[in-house]
């Protein structure tokens, strides 16, 4: 515990260079700890009706920036969304009147998105909060008793943690680190530090989060805050820098979703005791100057040029402290929302797909928490033509560590590729409309089991184990126009199955680079049903998978690597262990799957550069704004012992793509140079087809 707290100690090295911490840990409640904790409560009391401060006005600058991230164990990095740089003018006057005035004000949206924020999320928290604490007008956080008030000393235990000294211009201070806990943590409380100058008993910094029963708002997951205050005119501490992370999640389907709010605020310019008009504080706290005063505001550079470079990570490095120590000090429980049965699917195709091997196909699952890491599954899918039913039921235990266990059992429709050509809304749309289908399938029925081994070495690892048993499928249904191509005739037979999967979600890499990466290594052994001799394959096959991002200011290269191959023990391997190429993705210019062989790779690089466009309105969710991302490529593909009618060797196409509506709609047109031909596609971002 300790050395969560030093990590939020070091933070406090803005306020002053740090001398040497003292280590002065204490029992909950102790004389000395509770000595400390109300003098500090007799002295806020003082101040809210001080008669040395009678007034003091200051400059604030700061963020309130949206972001979202999507999928299980939100692994990959929240995309922003929306970001507002704001410009307040902030004045306060005994006993406790405040008033903030936005001078400037701009935002950027990047997503569609009518979020609109509450208005105590545009401005700074006053005194380190009233007696009691409310946050988003009281529709996320209401009646929280403070730690240091009449209220709050009953409500709380304390101890001393680590004590650290800080040097300012003109003396060292000594700053106890007191932890805060709610004695009963089922009623709404906070759980954190106080940073309590041990002298003056003067409140330094406040860092907590909230009990569960805090929360107004039942989708709330998470509400940290940070309020550094900064000696002024060598006897006020008053607001200087100040934090707030609040993170809602849920599900749409079975698909986890989590919105994130951060606002992050530097004070300055303190003037005091001014002689302010008591008239100044008449009305709402937070208020908007004129617009003339708002488009007189002068601002340096684009926003998200100024926008802070960690608000991309998943969670501010303190704010994460802050989550963890949370959770050291109270149950789980009492951070921990309760969830009933939930509808269950792992995207829109879960619920309504066509495919030519199943027709329209329609689907539904529920899901339930059963406490304890443990939760279970059933899905269920119903193909109209084929009149076959697909379904999984899992039992699953998983620790916050990532580590877990999962007993599996299902029927489904595999698909054969490595590579993702398509989302499963537009494929459906292509395959019902025009007969083109970009899936393999092939029937499997298994039961097994899956063991979540952790991280290590920057991923995350899988091992599964399951028995098997595929069969070929045909194609049943017609589409409204055309017709469709064959599937794989997939080899008949028993399968016993050992797959080690990885995976690295999308992190910073050397030199500014984005890197992501996933792969599997598996080994199969067949056991060949039918009138014939068993010929009885085994397979090792391995794949990876990687993408390279890097900004160059508006500008931005990509870069995509897929590399597969696969060993057998018999002269033909089955089909459903091939390498298929060929596609939007795998091979631009080509087929899709036309270039199939048992080692096979490709290599995608584009430039993407901004470009005029015209703005689109989108009612209520703002204005895509008048751009357009040009992204020239160029693709090859590389077989090699080929299974089809391709001959071994290099297949480039170059093309470009345009992304449209903030990106989130891609057009692209390719050749393929070698016996390739035009091809066109339109589909979504690839970041929105686990949810398509």
């Amino acid at each position: 515990m300790l050395h969560l707290f030093a990590a939020i100690a070091a933070a406090c090295c803005l306020l002053g260079p740090l001398v040497v911490p003292a280590r002065a840990q204490s029992e909950w409640n102790d004389a000395r700890t509770m000595t400390l904790v109300h003098r500090a409560t007799e002295l806020r009391e003082r101040q809210l009706a001080d008669t040395a401060l009678h007034d003091w006005r200051a400059i604030a600058r700061g963020y309130v920036t949206f972001l979202a991230q999507l999928g299980e164990g939100f692994t990959e990095p929240p995309k922003v969304v929306k970001a507002d740089e704001l410009a307040l003018e902030v004045y306060w006057r005994a006993p406790g009147l405040s008033k903030q005035r936005i001078i400037g004000r701009r935002d950027t949206l990047l997503l569609p998105t009518d979020i609109a924020y509450h208005r105590d999320h545009l401005g700074i928290v006053q005194n380190n909060f009233p007696e009691v604490i409310r946050l988003g007008d009281g529709d996320e956080v209401r009646d929280v008793p403070h730690p240091l008030s009449a209220q709050g000393l009953s409500a709380y235990e304390f101890a001393i943690g680590d004590s650290i000294e800080m040097r300012l211009p003109d003396r060292t201070i000594a700053v106890a680190i007191v932890r805060v806990r709610p004695v009963d943590d089922t009623q709404p409380r906070v759980i954190g530090a106080l940073f309590i100058e041990r002298e003056s008993a003067q409140l330094v910094r406040m860092a907590f989060n909230f009990t569960r029963a805090a929360f107004v708002d039942r989708q709330l997951e998470d509400l940290a805050i940070v309020l550094d205050n900064a000696l002024v005119s060598g006897t006020f501490w008053l607001p200087r820098h100040q934090e707030i992370e609040i993170r809602r999640s849920g599900t749409w389907m079975d698909f986890p979703v989590r919105g994130i709010i951060r606002g992050r605020w530097e004070i300055c310019c303190h003037d005091v005791n001014l002689g302010l008009d008591l008239a100044l504080f008449n009305g709402p706290e937070i208020v908007q100057a004129p617009r003339r005063v708002m488009e007189a505001h002068r601002w340096g550079g684009a926003i998200l040029d100024s926008l802070p470079p960690d608000v991309r990570a998943p969670t501010d490095p303190e704010v994460r402290v802050i989550q963890e120590e949370a959770r050291r000090l109270v149950r789980a429980q009492a951070l921990a929302r309760s969830r009933g049965a939930t509808a269950s699917a792992r995207g829109v195709s879960d619920v309504a797909r066509v495919r030519r091997a199943e027709g329209l196909a329609l689907g539904a699952g529920v899901a339930r928490a059963l406490g304890s890491g443990v939760r279970a599954v059933l899905q269920a899918r119903y193909g109209l033509d084929d009149e076959q039913l697909k379904a999984r039921a899992q039992l699953s235990w998983l620790r916050a560590s990532g580590v877990g266990v999962t007993l599996f059992a299902e029927r489904e429709y595999r698909d054969a590729g490595d590579i993702v050509e398509r989302s499963g809304l537009v494929n459906s749309i292509a395959a019902q409309e025009f007969g083109s289908d970009y899936t393999q399938p092939f029937d499997v029925r298994a039961i097994g089991l899956a063991a979540d081994l952790g991280s290590a070495l920057g991923m995350r690892w899988r091992l599964t184990g399951a028995y098997e048993h595929h069969e070929p499928v045909r194609v049943v249904a017609s589409p409204s126009r055309g017709r469709y191509e064959p599937v794989i005739d997939a080899l008949d037979a028993s399968a016993r199955r050992l797959a080690l999967s990885f995976d690295r979600a999308t992190s910073l890499f050397i030199g500014d680079t984005e890197l992501r990466v996933r792969g599997e290594a598996r080994a199969v052994w067949f056991r060949e049903r039918g009138p014939l001799a068993p010929s009885d394959p085994r397979t090792i096959r391995g794949a990876v998978d990687a993408s390279l991002e890097r900004p160059f200011g508006a500008h931005r290269f990509v870069s995509r690597t897929t590399i597969a191959a696969v060993q057998a023990t018999s002269p033909a391997v089955p089909p459903q262990a091939l390498v298929y190429l060929g596609g939007p993705v795998s091979g631009p210019g080509y087929r899709y799957h036309e270039l199939v062989g048992e080692t096979g790779g490709s290599q995608h690089v584009e430039w993407r550069m901004p470009a005029p466009f015209v703005a689109v309105p989108l009612g209520r969710f703002g204005e895509a704004p008048p751009r357009m991302t040009l992204a020239p490529f160029a693709h090859v593909v590389f077989l090699a012992r080929p299974a089809g009618g391709r001959h071994s060797g290099w297949y480039p196409s170059v093309g470009t793509g345009a992304l449209l509506f903030f990106d989130a709609v891609r057009f692209d047109v390719g050749r393929g140079l070698r016996d390739g031909r035009w091809t066109f596609s339109v589909d979504l971002t690839p970041e929105l087809w686990r949810v398509l």
